[in-house]
């Protein structure tokens, strides 16, 4: 008997520790010891047992045990800090790091994180285009409009423009603007203006407003050159593409802002105000408006290359800062292509050369005007 007491006490070890029950909140300093299991006493009261086997290491600070039983209730845990009895405790529970992220674990996780992210990715490229298709016929067009009005507010603001509204200028502007609505089929709700800005722009927005921007203006160099511009913008909002693209990069960028930890989708926001501001569109939007654009012109007697050639001297300067050359295609393409499709002219000139010469000076007396 003498001889079996060494090896009952070298068996054996305890020492406190703290310990949750995972039923209630209170921190308790309990009693534990080794033997052929992990007990826990406190107060005299029957210990808890728990089984080697079913010990499981969880997350603690340095310098302390902290782990959980799988035969326990969920939340219950014990807390060792004695370095000699942490270190007995984990020698004989075999697998207390069953529950720790290995390689295998790393794997998966970096593998699973690599589907969601090309998932995203495909939604975004695939996914999102077809639904922003499928959604813009059902958007009411009293709602398109009351998002005009916002961008419309946004665009003044962002570029401090001013609406250039020199009489004679305005006069033949909405001729010539009257002229290519009427000849796009599109009915009198069509809201157009020429902003004081430096930059050479046109776009449209939701609800059926077109803006144009002296920028643009004073580099054209005869009215055929604007028309087509007008005529190409007209396009967006004969296929509702402002819209169509406000859904789909409203959505595209609340993903990559969940894939990249944008929980509140607070980028959707912004990158749905810049789709109205910018009217970025798919290459399958920009070419289309430029069929719109050729045929308007054609229906009018017009050509339709002046048009190229007022995109490609623009790019070819600048490099920037219009919405219909700033995507999709090149312009040297868009060029080819009107110029391969260009018909002589069999109407009359848009306008007068005197027109023409307001219209240039439209903005003459605005504080933002592009001295000509």
């Amino acid at each position: 008997m003498d001889n079996d007491a060494p090896e009952i006490s070298t068996s054996q070890r305890s020492g406190s520790a703290i310990y949750f029950d995972g039923v209630s909140s209170r921190r308790r300093t309990v009693a534990v010891r080794l033997s052929d299991r992990l007990e826990i006493e406190e107060d005299g009261q029957a210990p808890a047992a728990w089984a080697y086997s079913d010990i499981r290491r969880v997350d603690g600070p340095t310098g302390m045990l902290r782990v959980s039983c799988l035969t326990a209730p969920a939340l219950a845990r014990l807390e060792v800090r004695d370095t000699t009895l942490a270190a007995e405790l984990i020698s004989r529970c075999a697998r207390i790091d069953d529950n720790a992220t290995g390689r295998r674990g790393v794997a998966a996780i970096v593998g699973w994180s690599l589907a969601a992210a090309i998932s995203i990715v495909a939604v975004v490229l695939f996914g999102l285009p077809l639904i922003a298709d499928r959604l813009t016929p059902l958007v009411p067009e009293a709602f398109e409009r009351r998002l005009g009005d916002v961008a419309d507010s946004q665009i003044k603001t962002m570029f401090d423009a001013k609406v250039c509204d020199n009489a004679a200028g305005q006069k033949a502007f909405v001729k010539l603007v009257t002229a290519i609505r009427e000849a796009a089929g599109l009915d009198t709700s069509v809201q157009s203006g020429v902003l004081s800005s430096s930059l050479p722009n046109a776009f449209a927005l939701p609800g059926g407003r077109v803006y144009l921007f002296n920028g643009l203006l004073a580099k054209a160099e005869n009215p055929d050159e604007i028309a087509g511009v007008l005529a190409h913008e007209l396009g967006h909002l004969k296929h509702r593409d402002s819209m169509r693209g406000l859904i789909r990069d409203g959505s595209t960028s609340f993903l990559i802002g969940l894939l990249f930890g944008d929980i509140t989708g607070s980028s959707a926001l912004i990158f749905g105000s810049r789709t109205l501001v910018t009217s970025s569109h798919s290459r399958e939007a920009e070419t289309n408006a430029d069929s719109f654009a050729i045929d308007v012109m054609h229906r009018l007697g017009r050509p339709a290359k002046p048009t190229g050639e007022l995109l490609l001297r623009v790019t070819g300067k600048e490099g920037k800062g219009l919405s219909i050359i700033s995507t999709h295609p090149l312009s040297e393409d868009r060029l080819a292509r009107m110029s391969r499709q260009d018909q002589p002219a069999s109407g009359p000139p848009l306008l007068s050369a005197g027109e023409w010469r307001s219209l240039k000076a439209i903005c003459d007396g605005n504080p933002d005007a592009i001295k000509l």
